[in-house]
């Protein structure tokens, strides 16, 4: 009778532990997974405000030059910006700039949302993927959803001038022919605790 005692509330214990520390692991992954969404807003909505300037202000042309000149830039100054451990990039497999190009874990995920994609299910608003005991890092899919975005990645055949543009800055440009629900790409978020 004693030992059953002993085993029930060694078993109790050992439940209310496993529970407990369960709890810790989802609050933790949440809060991966909150700051991963805050860095992701926030370096989108920086390019995309200073993207839209740029086309108000000179056109596609003038874009071009922004996204040319300042965009990683900016984008060093939202990391900056960011909690310690967190930083943000933007990838696509179809890249124009050579610095947006994957690492290779990076790559599996854009191949895994590019066939969800390709096999009409449903695209998650992001995937999490751990890397280590103290890293992770969160892909939010980019699609192409807003006709401007053709502009410079859609037909640019249209636009020889755009063309002959994009080709002088970037030789092994990769970034066209998109269509619009198209996947461009993922923001990436490292963090690390």
């Amino acid at each position: 009778m004693k030992t059953t005692k002993i085993v029930s509330i060694t078993l109790l214990c050992s439940s209310l532990l496993l529970a407990q520390t369960q709890k810790q692991h989802d609050e933790e992954i949440k809060s991966i997974v909150k700051d991963g969404q805050i860095a992701t807003k926030t370096l989108l909505q920086t390019l995309q405000k200073n993207m839209k300037q740029h086309i108000k202000q000179g056109g596609i042309t003038d874009a071009l030059s922004f996204c040319s000149n300042e965009a990683y830039a900016l984008t060093d100054k939202v990391n900056a910006n960011l909690k310690k451990g967190i930083s943000a990039k933007r990838i696509s497999a179809k890249y124009r700039n050579p610095a947006n190009a994957p690492l290779d874990d990076e790559m599996k995920v854009l191949d895994s949302i590019q066939t969800l994609k390709s096999e009409k299910k449903k695209v998650p608003p992001y995937i999490l993927k751990q890397i280590d005991e103290h890293t992770y890092k969160l892909y939010t899919p980019l699609v192409i959803n807003k006709p401007v975005c053709l502009k410079c990645h859609g037909d640019i055949a249209a636009n020889p001038a755009l063309q002959k543009e994009i080709s002088s800055r970037y030789p092994d440009d990769k970034a066209v022919d998109y269509k619009m629900g198209d996947l461009r790409g993922a923001v990436v978020v490292t963090i690390k605790r």
